[in-house]
């Protein structure tokens, strides 16, 4: 029976005691206090002298006092009370009832004074106060890794000579010899082979070229997995799967902290300029919630209270979703469908604030240049007829065929990297996924840019003015009566565009596979849309050739007449877009607002819509589990899913611990154990709370009390010297009997038992069960049978026991 939430190591147990609650953490983490821990090992009651105190950190010892007294040491708040261990499961309950007495508090206090109104008030206020930098702390450093992912990003391929700070693109905006035709090419652009051989002519120049864009990709990785290895493990990945789970009320502490969010923001810059296949959009969720954490600490309310931060956290995700595509009423939705576990209305309107500043920002800084807060701005004059849901679909069906192919080939390859020796080298890793990339990457076009620039050409609608191979038609400056453009047989930079795009959709696929999950940030959105993006204009020129050369068809004689401009291929690469981004993530209602949010195409709603179920239903039909999900239940997080049924017959009594042959529960007495007997089990146990019974024959149910509360408790007690020895008897009761003369005072403990625990009987069904602890967030769940104790459900308990159901190991479930 190695469970009740604490089958963990619990790692701060053997490794501080309570003077760690008097320091705060190193980081800016999820709780204010440390982990901390008592070695039961001293038995005498001895206290050490003042200087002895700092060299034996785990000193519990007390001395005798002279008073009788009753002590209850919790008539004053005790630093770490109602706090949590690291890699533990929060009490919801506990935490909103906490919230509740203190809001009743400062309402009734409102009435007494103009100070304590005024105190109401800012306390009512700074919610909004709290979102509003979050949006701008948000926003500017958005804006800021935009800036610098763009600069990097050019300079693998040259340097501005009018100023090492511009990218290739400012660098000639600001030049006085480019014309429109040639607009990315000016005398102040120079490339590595002008400035090393004073030519960009010939072979050599080629290989000065390629030699000197390997490089700086490897230069950019190895600083940015370096950087990761040394100063923040934590900052590797998207972070969305961590946060999902910190959401639900788990603790990884450090993991929104001040040194994660330094690190990932300058490795997240170093990693999109490598030119690895990954994007900026999932980490930035990461950053926008490290901002979130740390200004939690600003405020007493969101400080002290782990459930309202994570109401703080969610609409820190709203925000970071704003930031990354420019769409605020997408990121409000995909914090609410994809990320939070418990989002209340308050929490939407202080979402949909923070995504609003947060974009504000973000516009002010203009990072794209365009005066758009859009990523990829498309303007398509063609309507779209009905017919061609059909191709729309196919995407779609495309979109959920690479979703369930790049989730179960990625979870393989990241469960290699767990159990093999891959694992121990992740620089090496790295470096060697760079080289390939930037080998395979550098003799195409379309993969030596970055991926966004790359959706961004393949979504766009080919004007006159378009200089793209993709936009090299026949006849293409002929216009009909309209004056718009008719229709276009391909020439032959498209037919050539297109050899590329498909050898470009083989490296993507592949490459990101291995990729996504390495030891650096790496966001899965911006590749998943590359991959349909690459797929949608293909099929989408394809249709349009096919429209302009069979345009007498059935299919095509009712809507597409000689001389009109029928199919849109930028449509098609932004269906695709949403197809595979939904097959990879599931997302449905979410994705459909940010993709039109992301290109300004209100009207093609429709098609996204079907291409996003489509996509979904295809990837759900071979299996369940979108990326994030299943990278949760490959690194064992207590996640619950709440999209998820439990229709399985088993009882209450299948799953609760002891089980038949287990020793006896351990519990303790409500008034006739000594400080020595709690010591002794906390000792001996793992349990991360022990339930409160009348006596161990009657096993009537009193309360359940914390492992974490009793430890502080009691080492306080000592610390005080105030007669509190092992043989003092501990009383979770209201009232003590009256004690002999020179016996030990005892020490009351009843304020930090819970005295209202939850309890189910033995023959409760467990699909009830299941959902009790998905919506109410429980830690653990007491089992009664006639009033009875018989055992103890924990959160670990009820995922192992779904993970036997569905024929996985149940032993996966790592953390409490």
């Amino acid at each position: 029976m190695a469970t009740w939430q604490g089958a963990m190591d619990h790692r701060g147990f053997h490794q501080g005691s309570f003077n760690s609650f008097q320091s705060s953490s190193s980081d800016e983490d999820l709780m204010d206090i440390p982990g901390t821990a008592m070695d039961f090992s001293m038995r005498d009651d001895v206290p050490p002298l003042d200087g002895e105190i700092e060299e034996n950190r785990s000193y519990n010892g007390g001395g005798i006092g002279s008073s009788n007294r009753m002590m209850d040491f919790l008539e004053e708040p005790i630093p770490g009370v109602g706090t949590y261990d690291d890699f533990n499961t929060i009490d919801w309950v506990r935490e909103k009832s906490r919230d509740r007495d203190r809001h009743r508090e400062i309402t009734n206090k409102s009435k007494e004074s103009t100070w304590a109104l005024i105190h109401s008030v800012s306390d009512a206020f700074s919610g909004w106060l709290l979102m509003l930098l979050i949006g701008l702390l948000s926003g500017s450093l958005a804006g800021l890794i935009d800036i610098s992912a763009h600069w990097m990003t050019d300079l693998k391929e040259g340097i501005c000579t009018s100023g090492i700070w511009f990218n290739h693109e400012h660098c000639c905006w600001n030049s006085k010899h480019v014309t429109f035709e040639n607009r990315d090419k000016c005398p102040e652009w120079n490339s590595w082979s002008q400035l090393i051989i004073s030519t960009n002519e010939g072979a050599f120049a080629y290989i000065v070229n390629y030699f000197m864009y390997v490089l700086w990709a490897l230069l950019f990785a190895f600083l940015a997995v370096s950087l990761v290895k040394v100063f923040a493990p934590y900052a590797c990945g998207s972070g969305i799967p961590e946060i999902k789970t910190i959401l639900s009320g788990f603790i990884i502490r450090g993991y929104l902290g001040k040194w994660t969010l330094m690190i990932k923001t300058i490795t997240l810059v170093l990693a999109v300029s490598s030119g690895l296949s990954l994007g900026k959009e999932g980490p930035l969720v990461h950053v926008a919630c490290c901002c979130g954490n740390i200004l939690c600490h600003c405020f007493n309310k969101y400080r002290k209270n782990e459930a309202k931060r994570r109401e703080v956290l969610s609409a820190a995700a709203a925000a970071g979703v704003s930031v990354a595509f420019g769409a605020p009423i997408g990121g409000v939705l995909f914090s609410l469908e994809e990320v939070s576990y418990y989002f209340p209305l308050k929490t939407l309107w202080r979402s949909f604030f923070a995504a609003l500043v947060a974009a504000f920002t973000l516009r002010s800084i203009n990072p794209f240049g365009n005066s758009r807060l859009v990523l990829f701005y498309v303007e398509f004059h063609t309507p779209w007829h009905l017919f061609e849901l059909v191709p729309f679909i196919l995407l779609g069906i495309f979109g959920g065929l690479w979703g369930a192919l790049f989730i179960r080939t990625n979870i393989a390859w990241c469960r290699k990297r767990k159990t093999t020796q891959l694992g121990k080298y992740p620089v090496v890793e790295v470096l060697v996924v760079t080289a390939i990339t930037a080998i395979l990457a550098f003799p195409n076009e379309y993969t030596r840019v970055s991926t966004s620039e790359l959706i961004s050409e393949l979504f766009n609608d080919c004007g006159l003015l378009d200089s793209s191979k993709l936009c090299d038609y026949e006849n293409r400056f002929n216009t009909s009566k309209a004056g718009e453009l008719p229709d276009r047989p391909a020439g032959v930079g498209v037919y050539s565009a297109m050899w590329q795009l498909a050898l470009t959709l083989i490296l993507k696929i592949v490459i990101t596979i291995f990729t996504f999950g390495m030891k650096i940030p790496s966001g899965l959105f911006i590749p998943s849309m590359a991959v349909g993006a690459i797929a949608g204009r293909l099929l989408g020129v394809g249709m349009e050739q096919l429209a302009y050369y069979h345009h007498d068809w059935a299919i095509f004689n009712s809507w597409c007449s000689q001389g009109a401009d029928c199919i849109t291929p930028g449509l098609y690469a932004m269906v695709g877009a949403a197809a595979c981004l939904g097959g990879v993530t599931r997302m449905t209602v979410s994705l459909v607002v940010i993709m039109f949010e992301l290109t300004g195409g209100l009207e093609y709603i429709v098609p996204l819509m079907a291409a996003a179920m489509t996509s979904k239903w295809v990837a759900d039909a071979l299996g369940r589990e979108g990326i994030y999900d299943a990278h949760i239940r490959l690194n064992g997080y207590p996640f619950l899913e709440a999209k998820e049924e439990f229709a399985h017959k088993t009882l209450a009594m299948d799953v609760m611990k002891p089980r038949r042959n287990d020793p006896l529960l351990t519990v303790l007495t409500q008034d006739s154990m000594t400080v020595e007997d709690v010591e002794t089990i906390i000792s001996e146990t793992t349990y991360s709370g022990f339930p409160v019974v009348v006596s161990r024959e009657s096993q009537r149910l009193v309360g359940f009390v914390l492992r974490r509360d009793l430890i502080i408790s009691i080492e306080n007690a000592r610390k005080k010297q105030d007669g509190v020895v092992s043989t003092s008897v501990i009383y979770f009761t209201e009232h003590s009997p009256p004690m002999p003369p020179y016996t030990p005072p005892t020490l009351k403990l009843r304020n930090i038992l819970d005295l209202s625990p939850f309890t189910v009987t033995d023959l409760t069904p467990m699909e009830i069960v299941v959902d009790i602890f998905r919506k109410l967030g429980l830690r653990q769940c007491l089992v009664t049978h006639n009033g009875r104790l018989l055992g103890i459900i924990t959160k670990k308990d009820v995922l192992k026991h779904i993970a036997q159901m569905a024929n996985q190991d149940p032993d996966s479930i790592l953390f409490n």
